[in-house]
């Protein structure tokens, strides 16, 4: 699996370290390289309080533990396998993403 969930636990937890290792140093090193040949952040800086972007950083990870992949592990290569608990978690994601920005541009009363 690619999923990039996975690929990170593995830095942390797993046997085969050393590619996972170059693998994220090579997704931190592209987007340092693009800024810096772009001049701006690539997306651009929020202005989310950084609790709240704290915070949702650490949902997402919970997510990708409780949910067994990140989106890309299961929109990329779950979807690629045919794999019904990845099609449900994809759907599951995509879901969630279309209510949280209605909840937030309609309900709450703008863009964070």
């Amino acid at each position: 699996m690619a999923g990039i969930s996975g690929i990170f636990w593995g830095v942390m937890a797993g046997p085969d370290r050393h590619w996972r290792v170059l693998f994220v140093a090579g997704l931190l090193a592209g987007g340092f390289v693009i800024h810096t040949v772009v001049g701006t952040p690539i997306p651009e800086q929020s202005d989310a309080p950084l609790p709240l972007v704290a915070l949702s950083g650490l949902l997402v990870g919970f997510g990708t533990r409780i949910g067994g992949g990140c989106t890309s592990g299961h929109g990329v290569c779950g979807i690629g396998r045919q794999s019904l608990r990845s099609i449900v978690a994809t759907l599951t994601f995509m879901a969630a993403g279309v209510l949280t920005v209605f909840v937030i541009r309609h309900i709450v009363g703008g863009a964070l």
